[in-house]
């Protein structure tokens, strides 16, 4: 399970460096092959691809009335590894389509990651406090 946030910047390259403590988890996992895609909110999502894998299935399976949906998950999935010092390439396309510049956030969201321009993110969290504590999250005690 991935938690946690990290502050990163990605270099001229548009690569990034998975903070160690996930990467030594993702090695282990799945060999440090991964899959980035795109979420509607604006940021990419990371799989290890054992767990895209599941999640594409489920995607494909979906009926033709989610077509758009199909084309929108999959049709921006992209195969990436680590390097030998740890970094992931993200696709000028990918980082294009979600703003992506220099300063990312990195979310461990459980069996994935998102990452997240930095400012769009801070964004979207303001816009989610502002909008008050959602009727789903009303019995979560924290």
């Amino acid at each position: 399970m991935f938690q946690g946030r990290s502050a990163l910047s990605l270099d001229a390259k548009g690569r990034m460096s998975v903070p160690t403590r996930h990467r030594e988890a993702l090695v282990l996992q799945c060999e440090g092959r991964l899959t980035l895609t795109r979420h509607p909110d604006g940021c990419l999502l990371l799989y290890p691809r054992p767990v895209w894998e599941s999640v594409r299935e489920r995607i494909a399976a979906l009926p033709i009335s989610a077509s758009g949906w199909k084309r929108f998950f999959l049709g921006n999935a992209t195969d990436v590894e680590l390097d030998g010092t740890g970094r992931l390439l993200i696709a000028p396309e990918l980082r294009s389509a979600v703003g992506l510049e220099k300063e990312v956030v990195l979310l461990g969201m459980g069996a994935h990651f998102e990452l997240w321009d930095a400012a769009r993110l801070a964004a979207k969290e303001d816009e989610a406090i502002a909008g008050g504590l959602p009727e789903a999250l009303s019995g979560l005690s924290i």
